[in-house]
């Protein structure tokens, strides 16, 4: 029995809310304490459950994927984003509400979502009831700063953030994401260069993915503080996050492109070798640098003008006494098959009265950042006392690119946005004070001003955006190069990256590989690192063993800064530059390969290099991810069929344990079957299960070698080796079918600069071949698309059988043609005249 006092409670309460209960179309549930009320409005896509004035939304907008919205007060936040795509964050599917006493919820067809009406505590499960995400205890709130606590299983791992430093699992690391120019950054630096507050959970085999779309400095905790909860939260702004679920890690990745979009398809030249340093001092030497390459036959695609070709490192302006003829030079490279990739850093020097347009067209449209006091903030770059454009607004992004028309005159092919984190040299910060104010004028936003606190993250994003959108106004027939240090989630849509300024040390080398494999996860499938270091100067040897990795990585970029030693292939003697130009040629050899991974990243977000999770989710049988065991934990897989194996420790001259993660692979340099020794290396190898543990090889690792192993069943497009890109190759496409389970492999073509192929302008084809007892069966399907290859002949190489006869029935008809048998392989040509082809070896 209540007293009369707990009565008259009730009652206050009751009216204190009943403005937020009538709103809502039915009251589920009210608390009989008087200091939790709750209550819950059923939707047609979701629920939304009040308590103690705080509002908890969860709406599905796929059945896979479930958005969550919490605000406290009766006026939710603006549902505007950066990140997530509109069509995406409309979207909408019917759920079947699931309502008890203490928990409100609702059904789709893949998972299950509860709400405590009290606690507000959200769990997801999967239909069969397994929990995939769970509040380990309610959201804290600290002023506008919050933070959510998440129960975190033993055996759960965590992957993404962008190119965060260290162990490719996040699991027991604490990281912040607030952009920032991290010059020689370690692998203790925190913050770096980018924040994407996306990261995807894996356990048992199972993986799901959590997006918190909100641009303020924010942190993510995988167990630092407690062993038993993984946390998230900002400095301020909206709770607004995504759950979605694979089961398969691949899965997550292309719902986080789903959400936040794909990478636009780049020119082809942008997967040839590139060669930079800050800075080519002058015009002759950039074509010396040129000439030497195409001498000593080193494949090369594009060559960088840093800040030094400037006048006085002013953006959009050129350095005549350096460089006297800049449309010259760059006609002279373009008859040789060089891309010329010119930097544009985003702040302009603060010049009023001297005829620098950059600036004048600037104030006079009023594009640049603000002071409280309604002054332009200033701040020393480069330049000097610099200003910065205010790309939150449409018409300032419209300016900043109209800026690149004279320069695409002069014939410049890409661009390279730099330090737009925002860096600012004279700041305790290192970037703009967070009271700087933005002018928000953008389509889904109301217009409004903005703190740089809110802005900073996506400042960078915005800055490749206006970049990006002003190469299509101005040339809409040409796909756009955009290199972009800083990111938010979505900056794929804009720009390519890379790993920002890191240094010339072999532990920078080893921290290559999970830094691009989290950028690949986090939707920048195209990201490289500077090869050989940009801080510092290798030693040869050093240099050589990058060239060999980063000829297997989606950028190939040869980077260095000002002060250091040259870092051309042709440094440190002919013994070096012969093994390096070996490896650069062996990239363009893959080039049909690498840019049949590119046209699958464009459609699908799918990253080119991959953690070997991603396409063995089950290679142990308790289904942790492989690469967290220290013999994989430097490999990875360069799309689905490549392994690369460098050692763990690349200075290290010991021998070391390969880890393969299934049975049956090739040698990519003999086309030798491997044979290993079958071991378990991790793991709970007592678990039921029919699945093998991996298989392990012992490497001796030597200067001139990388081990490069290909999944057996696949089938590899290769080209003849060719100076540039530009350069059609001279001879038939190779196919080197590796015979195994599962053979197949795909090849895509266009003309690698238009946007021809959006009208058909493509060439797809599809790769099976299957053993009988006829012999070997290969398949080359009918081909899509109206684009004619520059190839009228196919050169089949077959790895893992030796036919009885050297009998070929090509369409049917038994023909004559001359079969090579080599020691791990039989080699023909036959004709192609884009027709599907069916063959038979006897």
């Amino acid at each position: 029995m209540y007293s009369c006092r707990c009565r008259i409670a009730v009652v206050l309460a009751l009216v204190t809310f009943s403005v937020s209960i009538r709103a809502m179309a039915r009251t589920e549930h009210e608390s009989s304490d008087a200091d939790r009320k709750s209550a819950t409005r059923p939707l047609s896509n979701g629920i939304e459950v009040v308590s103690n004035g705080v509002h908890e939304k969860a709406t599905a907008l796929r059945d896979d994927v479930v958005r969550i919205r919490v605000w406290r007060g009766n006026t939710a936040p603006e549902d505007a984003s950066w990140a997530v795509l509109g069509s995406s964050r409309s979207a909408t599917v019917p759920v079947d509400a699931q309502n008890s006493r203490k928990v409100s919820g609702f059904r789709t067809g893949e998972l299950i979502i509860q709400i405590d009406k009290v606690s507000l505590a959200l769990t997801i499960q999967d239909r069969n009831g397994v929990t995939l995400l769970e509040d380990a205890r309610p959201i804290r709130f600290d002023g506008d700063a919050f933070r959510m606590y998440k129960t975190m299983p033993l055996d759960e791992h965590y992957f993404g953030l962008g190119d965060k430093v260290g162990p490719l699992d996040r699991r027991n690391q604490a990281f912040t994401l607030w952009n920032t120019d991290a010059y020689r950054f370690q692998e203790s630096t925190d913050p770096l260069y980018k924040s994407i507050p996306y990261f995807m959970t894996y356990r048992a085999g199972r993986a799901a993915g959590i997006l918190l779309d909100n641009t303020w400095r924010s942190s993510f905790d995988f167990g630092k503080e407690s062993p038993d909860a993984y946390s998230f939260g900002a400095a301020g702004g909206p709770i607004d996050y995504y759950f979605f679920f694979g089961p398969t890690p691949k899965r997550v990745i292309e719902t986080y492109a789903w959400l936040t979009g794909t990478p636009p398809l780049p020119p082809l030249w942008s997967f040839g070798y590139q060669q930079s340093r800050y800075s080519y001092m002058t015009q002759a030497r950039v074509l010396e640098v040129a000439r030497q390459l195409r001498a000593d036959r080193i494949p090369a695609d594009a060559i960088y003008l840093d800040i030094d070709s400037q006048d006085k490192n002013r953006p959009f302006s050129v350095d005549k006494a350096a460089f006297p003829d800049v449309e010259g030079m760059v006609a002279k490279l373009k008859a040789d098959h060089f891309h010329v990739v010119a930097i544009t850093d985003l702040h302009i020097a603060n010049l009023p009265g001297q005829n620098y347009a950059p600036y004048d067209t600037g104030v006079a449209g009023d594009h640049f950042v603000k002071n409280r006091d309604g002054t332009i903030y200033t701040g020393r770059v480069w330049p000097g006392p610099s200003v910065f454009p205010d790309f939150t607004r449409r018409q300032t992004r419209a300016w900043w690119g109209s800026l690149y028309a004279s320069l695409r005159k002069e014939g410049i092919d890409g661009f390279w946005n730099d330090m737009n984190e925002p860096s600012v040299f004279d700041s305790p910060t290192l970037t703009m004070p967070v009271s700087v104010v933005h002018r928000i004028d953008e389509t889904g936003f109301a217009p409004r001003s903005a703190n740089h606190a809110e802005i900073h993250n996506v400042y960078g994003m915005e800055n490749a955006r206006a970049t990006y959108e002003g190469l299509l106004t101005l040339d809409p027939g040409t796909r756009p190069f955009v290199l972009s240090r800083a990111a938010y989630a979505g900056a794929q849509r804009y720009a390519l990256t890379w790993t920002g300024d890191n240094s010339s040390s072999w532990n920078h080398l080893r921290m290559t590989t999970p830094m691009l494999e989290n950028l690949g996860i986090s939707g920048f499938a195209f990201a490289g690192a500077d090869v050989g270091g940009y801080a510092g100067t290798p030693t040869p040897e050093l240099l050589t063993k990058w060239f060999e990795i980063g000829a297997f990585q989606p950028i190939d970029r040869d980077h260095t800064e000002k002060g250091t030693g040259d870092q051309e292939p042709w440094i440190g003697g002919s013994q070096h530059e012969e093994i390096r130009r070996h490896f650069i040629e062996e990239r363009y050899r893959l080039l049909p390969y690498l840019y049949t991974l590119a046209d699958e990243s464009s459609r699908t977000g799918l990253p080119m290099v991959r953690p070997l999770f991603l396409e063995f989710p089950y290679a142990f049988p308790d289904r942790h991810p492989i690469d967290v065991d220290l013999p994989a934990s430097g490999e990875f897989m360069l799309g689905p069929d490549l392994l690369i194996t460098p050692p763990h420790y690349p200075d290290e001259t010991d021998s070391y344990v390969v880890e393969l993660p299934c049975d049956g692979w090739y040698d990519f340099w003999t086309g030798a079957p491997v044979v290993s020794a079958s071991q378990p290396s991790g793991g709970n190898l007592g678990a039921a299960s029919d699945v093998k543990a991996p298989s392990v090889l012992q490497v001796t690792p030597h200067l001139d070698q990388l081990p490069v192993f290909v999944r057996a069943g696949s089938i590899l497009p290769l080209a003849p080796v060719v100076e540039s890109s530009s350069e059609a190759p001279r001879g038939p496409l190779t196919l080197q079918v590796y015979v195994g389970d599962h053979c197949g492999g795909s090849l895509y073509q266009d003309d690698g600069t238009t946007f021809a192929y959006e009208s058909g302008s493509f060439l797809r084809l599809e790769f099976t071949c299957e053993r009988s007892s006829d012999g070997l069966r290969i398949h080359v399907s009918q081909p899509m698309g109206t684009y004619s290859p520059w190839w009228n002949q196919i050169r089949l190489e077959v790895f893992g059988i030796k036919p009885q006869r050297s009998e070929v029935v090509f369409n049917g008809n038994t023909i004559s043609t001359q079969v090579d048998r080599n020691p791990e392989s039989i080699s023909l040509i036959v004709p192609y005249e884009r027709k599907e082809i069916d063959l038979l070896l006897r």
